[in-house]
């Protein structure tokens, strides 16, 4: 199965593609999405969705997993991100991909054990699962996999515990 993990903010939006083949997890493709600097937010987002579709183009994935909004942002970044993931969404479903998302504190226990772990901690951990340099990871990348880690993990947990009944 191939999963795409996104980590959706205003300037920078962290994408990964990990494919999942029972319990062993490779990524295929990670790094960012940049929209321009300094333009406004309808040609910059614009942008974002140029770039998810090329994305798109080259590798469909079979689901897209994004992360929900933190709440603890202040108004104005927390409705541009909103904007930044409306974008993102309307071209995932245009595409009829299925889409799955989940908290920041479910993302980090599935990667982490923990909920209440620090970034730095999340991308040890996702270094380690996947055999990656951590040096060559940026923070968004780092976020995107671990978004697509905690859905192979909960969707395979899912299938195992669907198999017990």
């Amino acid at each position: 199965m191939l999963i795409l993990g996104l980590d959706p903010g205003s300037r920078h939006t962290g994408f990964a593609l990990l494919e999942a083949r029972g319990d062993h997890l490779e990524a295929l493709d990670f790094g960012r999405l940049s929209c321009p600097a300094g333009h406004p937010t309808p040609r910059r987002l614009a942008s974002l969705v140029e770039q998810l579709t090329e994305l798109l183009d080259r590798q469909p994935p079979q689901v897209a997993v994004l992360e929900t909004p933190f709440h603890g942002l202040n108004s104005r970044s927390l409705v541009v991100l909103a904007q930044a993931r409306g974008a993102l969404l309307a071209t995932l479903a245009s595409r009829n991909i299925e889409i799955a998302e989940y908290s920041p504190a479910e993302v980090k226990s599935a990667v982490a054990g923990t909920g209440r772990a620090d970034k730095t901690q999340v991308a040890r951990m996702v270094s380690v699962l996947l055999a990656l340099d951590t040096q060559k990871l940026s923070s968004d990348a780092a976020d995107a996999l671990a978004i697509a880690i905690c859905y192979a993990h909960r969707s395979r947990f899912e299938r195992l515990a669907g198999g017990r009944q």
